[in-house]
């Protein structure tokens, strides 16, 4: 059966979950692409069901349950501006907020989704297996899904007010990224630590840099006032990683 109405009850539920409010109701989030439908099932995220548009030709993960939408029911669920024709509809990952397991990194106010996403694909390259965020964008909305390529299936995402994080940190140094700080690339980093990274606009919130046992910078040319946050973040990750 191919639903073709905007206003099915189902099509109505996956397009709920383009919102934080209805994923957090569903307990779902959308995960759209072959390649990224495909690493979901593989890595063996808790799919719920694969959803294809009438059209799709593609690979077809037989022993999941399966939704066939028409052209115009399958736009209404997708955030993707030339979609592919398959998405799966995939359960939240449920973490408590713990202690670090190694290096890990707390991201603090980051708004932008796009960013939120991109730091958690190189969280995992690097290896930083744990990431806290605090006040930032959800890292499980279209947009952060996307820019993370799969990142969040393999990251430890853990998310609440800023207490709880920094309680779970709690003797761990914290080294944060400022303009005021040391060179991150002649600074020795332990062998674990909690790299903190504030948004573009405000920087890190007074909490987190009451709790910085140190301060690193990434040395620039005078002409350049900040970098992206993903790119400071990345740059930051590699450059601490290997200094010890």
């Amino acid at each position: 059966m191919v639903i073709v109405s905007k206003q099915n009850p189902l099509v109505k539920e996956l397009s709920a979950l383009l919102e934080k409010k209805g994923r957090r109701e569903r307990g779902t989030f959308l995960v759209e692409g072959e390649k990224m439908v495909r690493e979901a099932v593989a890595c063996g995220m808790d799919v719920r069901r694969i959803v294809v548009r009438e059209d799709y030709a593609g690979e077809t993960f037989d022993a999941l349950p399966r939704v066939t939408l028409g052209g115009g029911a399958f736009a209404a669920v997708s955030s993707e501006k030339t979609p592919q024709g398959i998405a799966a509809e995939v359960a939240l990952p449920v973490r408590e907020v713990r202690p670090p397991a190694g290096r890990c990194l707390l991201l603090d106010g980051l708004q932008d989704p796009a960013n939120v996403g991109a730091i958690v694909r190189t969280a995992v390259a690097a290896g930083y297996g744990d990431v806290y965020l605090a006040d930032c964008a959800d890292p499980f909305s279209p947009k952060s899904v996307r820019a993370s390529m799969s990142g969040v299936f393999f990251a430890r995402l853990m998310q609440g007010a800023r207490e709880e994080l920094l309680a779970a940190l709690a003797g761990v140094p914290v080294i944060a990224a400022d303009m005021g700080g040391e060179d991150a690339f002649s600074f020795r980093a332990p062998e674990v630590f909690c790299l903190a990274v504030g948004s573009e606009g405000r920087g890190l919130s007074p909490e987190v840099r009451a709790r910085a046992d140190k301060t690193v910078r990434i040395p620039m040319d005078a002409r350049t006032e900040s970098l992206n946050a993903a790119v400071s973040a990345g740059i930051l990750m590699y450059a601490l990683r290997t200094s010890y």
